[in-house]
């Protein structure tokens, strides 16, 4: 019985699977034209060769260096299928695969899904306009540019050559009649089709242009069957899968199901030690998948999932291949948190408040010089992250994504100050997930409280001051993506529970009431005289806000009573 497909079947490496999907093939009265790369030592592709002996309808064609981006594949697709056509006259479709390629279904079914459709070509063809998976940044220029140099091997020359080319506008002339056309190098086409290509008088014209076309493999087939098919699907019956650079998935035993649900005819490439795969589906049809037409997309969804996670990962997490890349990550943070600057230096009670009336973890100042004060004044905290300021400080902004990593799921406060490591800064002002509440100048709250000297007191009262400054510039920026919310110390002292309530209000952990009391505030009397002192030694402390001289903002004080008159 005479078969109405064959094989022309590229082989690379891997020579003993290809032998046992050969013989696979060769067992359904499919025949086989096996071409071996040059690059394979001649003893190794004759112990191969002998091998195969005993299957009559195996043959092997000229042999050609393959190298990828080359025209090697072609000039081995060329002469395999040549052979083939010559050798079986009674093939009407010829089928290209390489020794990686797996049969997941019975050969009888693709011999009989080709016998219904005797005129259908199946050959992934498209325009580059059409095609979003070119991938490597050319299009319309690998049909237009010459290659002389290996992509891979000589890449400097690659890029320097096509650099030149585009400098000098050079370019080459597509032959009269060619529209360009692109897709998968894994076809199967119909015999009046592919002879129609092969014995074409204007071959030589053809193959001379395409042997200087980038991955000509991709286009040559894929351009002149639009010259002559009468009846393209533009598809292919292989399952292959490409990740986001281009470079093609490799299945292994773990993704048995996953190919069983394609319901494709073939797959590749399969790793050569899947050893359950090709148990699995170089079987009788008994043990085989149910006849159905092919169904790729059914596992598409999967695909994308698995790219998305590779290139995005999840948000917050960071993994190696985004880790050392500035705004390559997928979420600054995992959760919504908040950075509080000044507030503890201005209540004395502004932690366990906040904590009261939010329920949220509120943490003291996480980037203190000294050590992480975390809530409760825990050593250690979800994840095991020590409050050690060695430990902290050799990576401080992955020392916050994986704090709030590690505590998704509750709302995470802390504090913030100039003393404090200020490598965080603009880590937290692109994050979205970060909610800023600044009341600037606080910081000289406790040097005012302090009992240093004043020309010390003055000397810091600068340095933190700049560093503040500066900060602000940052949470000022327009490429500040977190929610921010800046007041000066004076403006914020003359109506704090407007501002206080706004903040609970954003972090809405719970049913928050309307604020009957603020926490407690410092006593501030003398402040402002503090801040003239500081102007009369030669500082400016415009951070602040302007606080009258004669005397400071008194907090906690009672209502002034209401004046009255005695007849």
């Amino acid at each position: 019985m005479s078969a109405s497909m064959g094989v022309a079947m590229l082989v690379h490496t891997a020579l003993g699977r290809a032998e046992q999907v050969a013989r696979h093939w060769a067992a359904a009265n499919v025949p086989v034209v096996i071409h071996v790369d040059r690059n394979v030592p001649k003893k190794t592709y004759d112990n191969f060769a002998a091998a195969l002996a005993d299957v009559p309808n195996v043959l092997f064609s000229k042999r050609y260096r393959c190298e990828w981006g080359t025209w090697g594949i072609v000039a081995a697709s060329q002469a395999a299928s040549e052979l083939l056509l010559a050798s079986f006259p009674d093939v009407r479709h010829v089928y290209l695969a390489s020794g990686s390629c797996l049969p997941l279904r019975p050969v009888h079914e693709l011999i009989d899904y080709l016998a219904d459709r005797p005129r259908t070509d199946f050959i992934e063809s498209a325009t580059t306009a059409d095609v979003p998976w070119t991938v490597g940044g050319l299009d319309e220029e690998r049909f237009t540019m010459r290659f002389p140099f290996s992509w891979k091997q000589h890449r400097y020359l690659f890029d320097k050559t096509v650099s030149i080319q585009r400098k000098l506008n050079l370019k080459r002339r597509i032959p009269p009649g060619v529209v360009p056309h692109m897709g998968s190098q894994w076809w199967c086409l119909t015999r009046q089709t592919l002879s129609a290509i092969l014995q074409d008088p204007e071959r030589g014209n053809y193959d001379a242009y395409f042997r200087h076309v980038w991955i000509p493999d991709e286009s040559y087939f894929q351009t002149l069957s639009r010259l002559y098919s009468t009846n393209i699907e533009s598809r292919s019956l292989t399952l292959s899968k490409f990740d986001f650079q281009g470079k093609p998935h490799i299945f292994y035993d773990d993704h048995l199901q996953l190919l069983r649900r394609s319901d494709c005819f073939v797959a590749r490439k399969i790793w050569p030690y899947a050893d359950r795969l090709y148990e699995a589906f170089l079987t009788d049809a008994a043990g085989a998948m149910k006849k159905t037409e092919p169904n790729p997309g059914k596992i598409d969804r999967i695909f994308a999932k698995a790219v998305e996670r590779r290139t995005r990962g999840r948000s917050g997490l960071y993994m190696q291949s985004r880790f050392p890349n500035e705004d390559w990550e997928n979420g600054v943070t995992a959760a919504e948190y908040s950075m509080f600057q000044g507030f503890s230096e201005l209540f004395e009670n502004f932690e366990p408040w906040l904590h009261n009336a939010t329920g949220a973890r509120v943490h003291g100042h996480l980037f203190a010089p000294d050590r992480v004060h975390f809530a409760d004044g825990q050593g250690t905290l979800n994840g095991a992250l020590s409050d050690n300021a060695v430990q902290r400080d050799y990576n401080a902004k992955a020392f916050l994504t994986n704090l709030i990593w590690n505590t998704r799921g509750e709302r995470q406060c802390f504090q913030f100050g100039p003393l404090d490591n200020q490598d965080i800064n603009w880590r937290v002002a692109k994050d979205p997930n970060a909610q800023i509440s600044v009341i600037t100048g606080a910081w000289s709250v406790p040097l005012f409280r302090s009992n240093m000297d004043f020309g010390a007191i003055r000397r810091v009262a600068a340095a933190l001051q700049k560093i503040e400054s500066e900060h602000m510039d940052v949470l000022r920026s327009p490429y500040t993506k977190a929610r921010v919310r800046i007041w000066n110390m004076a403006e914020f002292i003359e109506a704090p529970m407007e501002p206080l309530q706004g903040i609970l209000d954003e972090i809405g952990q719970a049913r928050i009431r309307r604020l009957s009391e603020a926490p407690k505030m410092v006593d501030l009397h003398g402040f402002g005289q503090f801040l003239q002192n500081l102007k009369n030694q030669g500082m400016h402390p415009y951070l602040m806000g302007d606080f009258p001289v004669e005397r400071g903002p008194v907090s906690n004080t009672e209502a002034p009573r209401k004046p009255y008159l005695v007849k």
